[in-house]
């Protein structure tokens, strides 16, 4: 075991003990401080992959209710993480989870593309979610059109029918090609129909925009770039098809945050944008097999976070360590961007003999690792995908829930996102105490800030003098325990979080005789 192993090793430790506590001691005599810390800020996310049928649904042709409780189960397993965000693929090949007059009904829902499941997904994954205080960012693939192992017929409102000439055959899938404006013209279309009619918190691509290189067969484009070349245009063809995928994601940024300013946009590139950078990095170069320039987006402000897929050990030949520094490096160079890492977590299998299998401890080290530079600009990690956690393969879930994940958090602020003002703070009641229990409830006052929704709360409970932090989608009402890890309840904050992600001025309320008579019931915050 080398020494650097040895100190991660410990800082696991060090973080799983502080995670079993889930709470924050400020001092301040023996009541504690009457004031709860600020609210802790990283991503916690999970992909939740359509295509294929890896995460959700299980299979094809599943009835509504069977659909539904595999939904609840995924999103139950995301609370007891304390996760704050599902990134759920709606889109897995021009196609749809959700009712479109643009797209079909995706195969992957009931066997048949183009046949309705009986009720719309992406209405109860964002509506579930957002009752549990967790983010639902909708996951598009721009411009596959058909996966390889795709079983259905197309349906009449499919591309690949309606409008074959965008279409490109890549090996056994198809493709939109980014060279035709057209093409590119839909899929913006698509992203900002889901944007307009459904609550989304976000947009998200993850590493595909052309196809991964397939050997002996060059992506057949020729065409459309010849196109480009009779107009007048300069670019050699690589070039071009790089300047397609700008276009698109300036557009796409754009687009959005003209709709909708608080719609987060992201992207998660592969891990590495060229061999040797950093230096002595080798493996697949995604800016010349992807014509992925995710360095430019990032400079270029394209993007509200970047979350390289970091899917690799940290041993390894592509270190995750030194891959994530530079990563975070390039970010506080430009935009300062938070920078998300994807983890690889279902490289952990459920056979306990594979030795293929990653260790459990590769995981939280990761966790650990990227949470270890906070300071410069890393925000958090997206799990891949969502059976591992669900599942809890080799106890991951266990252990995440025990250690860094043992206190909830919130999606870091975007400053640059919001207009100015915050919310303001909610009136707070009491209105049930048992021996076992406090039920606190809170309603929205008139003066908050107009213009921005709330979207969550964060509650803060102190029991003794330590404070612990819950986040509640409920609209105006929690239980809480009488007794906790400090002591008995004595003292309660509530405090709005908007759309953007701000936090408002706190409400206080002090909860029974153990609460110091002399305490601020004031509210307090920016």
């Amino acid at each position: 075991m080398t020494l650097g192993s040895r100190l991660v090793q410990l800082a696991v430790v060090a973080v799983v003990a502080l995670g079993m506590i889930g709470c924050t001691s400020l001092g301040g005599g023996a009541g504690g401080s009457p004031y709860p810390p600020e609210a802790s800020r990283e991503y916690r996310g999970m992909w939740v992959a359509t295509v294929a049928n890896i995460d959700w649904p299980s299979k094809p042709g599943l009835g509504p209710e069977q659909m539904r409780a595999e939904m609840v189960r995924i999103l139950e397993s995301a609370t007891k993480l304390n996760l704050n965000a599902i990134f759920l693929q709606v889109r897995p090949a021009c196609d749809a989870i959700y009712q479109s007059e643009l797209e079909p009904w995706t195969e992957y829902l009931t066997g048949s593309q183009g046949t309705s499941p009986g009720f719309d997904p992406l209405v109860e994954w964002i509506a579930e979610s957002h009752r549990r205080g967790i983010e639902l960012h909708a996951w598009f693939n721009p411009f596959r059109a058909k996966q390889a192992d795709a079983k259905s017929q197309p349906a009449p409102t499919h591309v690949s029918v309606s409008h074959p000439s965008w279409v490109k055959i890549s090996g056994k899938e198809q493709w939109l090609d980014p060279g035709e404006p057209d093409a590119r013209a839909h899929s913006l279309r698509v992203v900002l129909d889901v944007v307009r009619r459904y609550d989304v918190d976000g947009v998200h691509f993850d590493d595909y925009f052309y196809p991964y290189p397939k050997k002996d067969s060059p992506f057949p484009d020729q065409a459309s770039h010849a196109k480009y070349t009779q107009a007048g245009g300069m670019l050699s063809l690589a070039d071009w098809r790089r300047e397609n995928i700008n276009q698109f994601v300036r557009s796409v940024y754009e687009e959005v945050h003209r709709v909708k300013p608080h719609v987060r946009v992201g992207i998660s590139p592969f891990g590495i944008w060229r061999p040797d950078y950093p230096k002595g990095i080798k493996g697949f170069d995604a800016y010349e097999g992807l014509y992925a320039d995710s360095l430019r987006w990032l400079a270029a402000g394209w993007v509200d976070y970047l979350a390289p897929q970091l899917y690799w050990k940290i041993d390894s030949p592509q270190p995750y360590g030194k891959l994530l520094d530079w990563w975070v490096a390039c970010s506080m160079r430009t935009q300062r961007r938070p920078i998300l890492v994807g983890n690889f977590t279902s490289k952990l299998t459920d056979n306990p003999d594979d030795a293929r299998s990653w260790e459990t401890a590769e995981i939280l080290d990761q966790v650990v690792r990227t949470r270890a530079r906070s300071d410069v600009g890393a925000a958090g990690n997206i799990h891949f995908s969502a059976v591992a956690l669900t599942n809890n393969r080799r106890g991951i879930a266990d252990a995440l829930a025990r250690g860094p994940y043992a206190s909830a958090s919130l999606p870091p602020e975007m400053p640059w996102l919001a207009g100015r003002g915050r919310p303001g703070s909610p009136r707070l009641d009491m209105p049930a105490e048992s021996a076992d229990d406090v039920v606190v409830r809170w309603k929205v006052r008139s003066e908050s800030h107009p213009g921005a929704g709330v979207r969550r709360w964060v509650v803060w409970a102190r029991y003794g003098g330590l404070w612990s932090m819950r986040v509640s989608g409920e609209d105006g009402h929690l239980t809480l325990p009488r007794q906790g890890a400090g002591g008995t309840l004595d003292r309660v904050g509530v405090a709005e979080v908007d759309e953007f992600g701000r936090v408002g001025s706190m409400a206080l309320m002090r909860v029974g005789s153990a609460a110091p008579a002399d305490e601020p019931t004031a509210r307090v915050g920016p």
